[in-house]
């Protein structure tokens, strides 16, 4: 499949990172964002514009998206004026955090059109999409995973195959599950450090070099320790992301307390009006008890 033009929907804190590599790499690029201030960088750079996601997929061999909700993947491409009513062949990729479920009622619709399409949520946050090192679970036809890797290669430096649609975002939910959990370990510990009057800091750096090596502890307890909560990932996405994750644990009868918990945590930190702000914020709850 050769690939010359990429639709990219979705321009917020990841996807105008992710979409200004694709014009590094050389690709011809038509956008659409709710918000088309947020385009206006890379049409600046060259980028065509586009009015609505219908109009994307027309001129487009490849379509990516990464917007906010499953709803907002729903509308993207099944509605009125969604990608699927004006796409020919090819392939559409939507790197959304999504429902497994509506990943394969996406891909039996395209593939009724002759279109293939593909899950492939990533994991990374703004630093992995603006240095290009984003992970990559897809999910959908292994032909199409082929030959978009080229297009994947430009964005992510962890890029797998895990099956048929819906994989990808099985996967996601594993990781966004690891992280939830994880996310309170972290927050504890911060919270911790500085309530026993330690340089939280040092803390951080020496025990980052052992056991409790994470991603997490290495990147956002630093902004845990300075008070930054500017988003780099939303409490109001990962609470859907949870939402998620649970309904699909409740569907395999399989209990998850350390996901509730953090469930419960981030939701009463939205209920604070903090949904705005990155995932590290979590430390509040404890630290504003």
């Amino acid at each position: 499949m050769p690939i010359k033009t990429v639709g990219f929907i979705g321009l917020g804190v990841m996807g105008a990172s992710m979409a200004a590599h694709l014009m590094d790499g050389g690709y011809d690029l038509i956008v659409y964002n709710r918000t088309r201030i947020k385009a206006e960088p890379l049409l600046s750079r060259g980028a065509k514009w586009a009015d609505t996601p219908a109009e994307v997929a027309a001129q487009s061999d490849v379509v990516v998206t990464i917007v906010g909700y499953p709803r907002d993947v729903e509308e993207v491409y099944l509605g009125e004026n969604g990608i699927l009513t004006t796409k020919k062949g090819g392939c559409v990729v939507d790197m959304t955090t999504s429902s497994p479920m509506l990943a394969k009622r996406i891909y039996e619709a395209a593939k009724a059109k002759g279109i293939a399409a593909l899950d492939a949520p990533v994991s990374g946050g703004d630093i992995g999409a603006r240095k290009a090192q984003l992970v990559i679970m897809v999910g959908g036809d292994r032909e199409a995973f082929d030959a978009l890797q080229p297009v994947f290669n430009l964005l992510g430096r962890t890029i797998r195959y895990f099956g048929g649609a819906g994989a990808g975002q099985y996967t996601k939910m594993v990781n966004q599950i690891a992280i939830a959990s994880g996310m309170i370990g972290v927050a504890e510990a911060v919270a911790f450090a500085k309530k026993a009057g330690l340089n939280a800091t040092e803390v951080i750096e020496t025990i980052s070099g052992g056991a409790a090596a994470s991603w997490s502890l290495s990147n956002l307890a630093p902004r845990m320790v300075r008070g930054d909560v500017a988003p780099g990932f939303f409490i109001k996405h990962i609470i859907k992301d949870m939402k998620i994750a649970l309904e699909c644990a409740e569907e395999m009868h399989l209990e998850m307390p350390g996901l509730t918990l953090a469930k419960r945590l981030y939701d009463q930190l939205a209920a604070r009006g903090m949904e705005d702000c990155g995932t590290q914020a979590i430390v509040q709850w404890y630290l504003k008890q």
